[in-house]
This record gives C-alpha cells, sequence and structure tokens, in this order.
C-alpha cells in the first residue's frame, strides 16, 4: 500500500512539473501575442525624428557603448531610457505599456546586447533599431552563427537580430562575423570602432580614473594589479541547475596564488555578470570564500563596466571574454587561463582558431599561472596582428563617427 501511495505521488509530482512548463509556455505566448498586439497598434502613431530611445535588459544604469553615445547626442534630442538588472527580471504591466509606446514613437533605438522585446515588436521602416554590442572583436560564436555550426533549431535564435538596421563593429575585418551572427546583409554592418574604447586615447580621462580608484582603494598603491576576469559556462540567464551560468572554481588554487604573490601583488576579480548574477542569487555553492585571505582578493564584479578597471591593472588574467579586445590597447601583458580549451572551443566555438586571439601566455593550471604573472610575454609581433585584425577602426573617434554614420547621413 505504501509503495502504491509513493508510486502515485511520484506520477502526480510528474504531472505538476508539466503542468507548470505548459503554464509557463501559455504565459509566454500570451505576452509574444500582447506584445505584437499593441506594438502594432501603436505603429500608427507618428514618429519623432528627435526621439531617441536607450534600452537594455542587462543594466540598471547607463554605461559603456550605450552612455557614450548618449552623452555625445545633443540635447536637442528627446533621449530616454529603458533599462533593468536581468533579463529574468519581469515588467510591471505598466512598464510594458510605456516601454511599447516609447518604442513605437521613437526614430531611433540604441542596443548593446540582446533585448527579447525586440523579438516580437513590430518596428515600421521609418525607424532604426541599432545595434552597438556589448563586446569588441570577433571571439566565441553566437546568434545565427551558431545554428550553422551546431545545426540547432532557429526557435533558439534570437528573432530580434534581423530586425536591426545598422550593427556597429571595432574592425573593418570582422563585419562579415557580425553580418553573420545577426543575419543580416554585411551593407548593415559598419566599421566605425566600438564606442566606450575612445576613454583609452583620453589621458586626462585615464589620469583621473586611475586617481579616483587609487583613491577609493589605497590598498593598490606600490602593489602590482592582477585582474582576474573570465568568461562564465554554460547557458548565460538560466538556473545553475538547469546548466546555467557557472565557473568551475576548483581549477584555481587561490591558497597558492596567495602565498606566493601576497607581497607584491593584490588580485581583483570581476565575475562576468550573468555568472555575478547567479552568485548573488545563491545558485552557485562552491564559491571560495576570498575573505580569509588578508587584503589580496577583491571581488569588484559590482563593477558593470570592466574599462575603469583596465587603467589600473598591470597583468590581466581573462579567457574566452571579449575584453581582450579593449585591453589590447593598453600595450600591458596578458595570461590566457583556458583549462578547458578543447572542450569550450567544441562546445561553444570561435570565430576563429583561438592561436589567433593570443597575444600573451597561455596557461592551463596554478603554477603556469603564477610563473607567468611573475615573468610576462608581450608578445610585441602576435599583439600588432592582434590588433589589425580585431580593432583596427578604434582611434579615439569611434563616438563621433558612430554618431556622423547614424544622424549626420
Amino acid at each position: 500500500m505504501i509503495k502504491k501511495i509513493k508510486r502515485l505521488l511520484k506520477k502526480v509530482k510528474r504531472l505538476l512539473k508539466k503542468v507548470k512548463r505548459l503554464l509557463k509556455k501559455v504565459k509566454k505566448a500570451i505576452n509574444i501575442c500582447l506584445i505584437l498586439t499593441i506594438s502594432y497598434i501603436f505603429s500608427i502613431l507618428p514618429k519623432n525624428n528627435k526621439k531617441i530611445t536607450f534600452i537594455s535588459d542587462t543594466r540598471v544604469e547607463m554605461g559603456g557603448n550605450l552612455k557614450y553615445m548618449y552623452d555625445y547626442i545633443p540635447n536637442s534630442y528627446i533621449k530616454k531610457t529603458i533599462l533593468k538588472k536581468d533579463r529574468r527580471t519581469k515588467r510591471k504591466i505598466k512598464d510594458k505599456i510605456n516601454l511599447l509606446y516609447t518604442l513605437s514613437t521613437s526614430k531611433y533605438i540604441f542596443l548593446e546586447d540582446l533585448v527579447q522585446t525586440t523579438s516580437y515588436f513590430h518596428f515600421t521602416k521609418k525607424q532604426e533599431l541599432i545595434q552597438l554590442w556589448h563586446g569588441p572583436g570577433a571571439y566565441k560564436k553566437f546568434g545565427y552563427s551558431r545554428l550553422i555550426k551546431n545545426g540547432g533549431d532557429i526557435k533558439s535564435v534570437h528573432r530580434g537580430y534581423k530586425k536591426y538596421t545598422k550593427a556597429i563593429v571595432s574592425g573593418e575585418g570582422i563585419r562579415e562575423k557580425y553580418a553573420e551572427a545577426f543575419g543580416i546583409s554585411i551593407d548593415k554592418v559598419f566599421a566605425t570602432g566600438f564606442l566606450r574604447t575612445d576613454a583609452f586615447f583620453d589621458k586626462k580621462f585615464v589620469e583621473n580614473t586611475r586617481k579616483t580608484l587609487l583613491e577609493k582603494y589605497p590598498q593598490f598603491k606600490n602593489k602590482k594589479v592582477i585582474l582576474f576576469a573570465p568568461t562564465y559556462r554554460g547557458a548565460p540567464y538560466k538556473n545553475v541547475s538547469a546548466g546555467g551560468a557557472y565557473y568551475d572554481f576548483s581549477k584555481i588554487n587561490f591558497d597558492e596564488i596567495y602565498n606566493k604573490l601576497k607581497d607584491d601583488y593584490v588580485f581583483i576579480i570581476k565575475w562576468h555578470p550573468a555568472l555575478y548574477n547567479n552568485i548573488n542569487n545563491g545558485q552557485i555553492e562552491d564559491v571560495p570564500d576570498l575573505g580569509k585571505y588578508n587584503n589580496f582578493y577583491y571581488d569588484l564584479s559590482q563593477y558593470r563596466d570592466i574599462n575603469d578597471l583596465l587603467l589600473i591593472t598591470d597583468v590581466l588574467i581573462t579567457d574566452y571574454s571579449s575584453v581582450i579586445f579593449d585591453y589590447v590597447l593598453l600595450e600591458k601583458p596578458i595570461i590566457y587561463f583556458t583549462y578547458d580549451l578543447d572542450e569550450y572551443v567544441n562546445d561553444r566555438g570561435l570565430y576563429y582558431p583561438f592561436d589567433d586571439y593570443v597575444y600573451g601566455s597561455v596557461a592551463c593550471n596554478t603554477k603556469e599561472l603564477i610563473e607567468y604573472i611573475k615573468n610576462p610575454d608581450f608578445c610585441n609581433e602576435e599583439r600588432l596582428k592582434f590588433k589589425e585584425k580585431f580593432m583596427s577602426a578604434c582611434d579615439g573617434n569611434s563616438t563621433k563617427k558612430t554618431y556622423d554614420l547614424i544622424f549626420k547621413k
């Protein structure tokens, strides 16, 4: 009798899970229908040629390329911002209506990442949907490029990609990669350079930023600064139990690094935003306790934009993150910590062979990591090739060139 009850309970649980999944799909379908219906109705509203919307589903304050564009555009334009912390954060009904109305009445809409609403929103031919993107270069495959690589389902690709009227990239040689990824023609992809990299060419900004950070963190003075900024593994915006963003912390011996480098260095950690969100939400349990180390490890993941931290960095440790493209402009040593290179490349896919991205040392374990931190290799020849291939349009005038392309034409 007890066994029958247990079997019955298991069946009920499975049934409840199926019902829950079904309800989730129904809710999503209703939401899509509402977006489509309302956006079609709102499409008859006149477009204000002076109205510009800046939208992001992954930040709560302006930053990155969005902020550079926002600040450069004259105040004679009406500039609206619609931001939220995370794609999993749900908007209230009132906020959704406001979002749809704002998009419908704007001549220009700027993005820097995926915005799910654009998948089902009806844009008219009078509108410009401009993708500034959040990372320069062309490293990990994404969008339709992954579909081509894996023979995947078209449903898994962000439908909003094909709606972009313009996309901005950091170098002429990678335009075709973004055209492929977004599923748009190459004549819609423009190599005007990455807007946020203009900061690296502004000596006054660099000096002020360094000064401000060192005043905020005086413990960094008279020390060499290591910045550890890896990308995530897994799917970025799902629960970890369902294969979400994670990192294998066991691959790094934090004790050994502390013991060997504590006298001359400080170690800043900048987790990827998707991974950091999962850490904060308690979805990752094996996060190392770095608080036990005396003034050596500093988790500064709360900095949404990494460029400020790069300015005080002496050695960067990363892997498959697009930070390698920004960082090359600073002419400082880099270490690639790629303990899972073959696995990652086979799963995610890169646009070019991994060696094309390397302009520093490659480490696979903690011992090699420490050795390369102490004795960095600048790889000058590889560095020049890398810069020419991926960052040729970044010359300190990227924001102006992008503005001229969009508004002066």
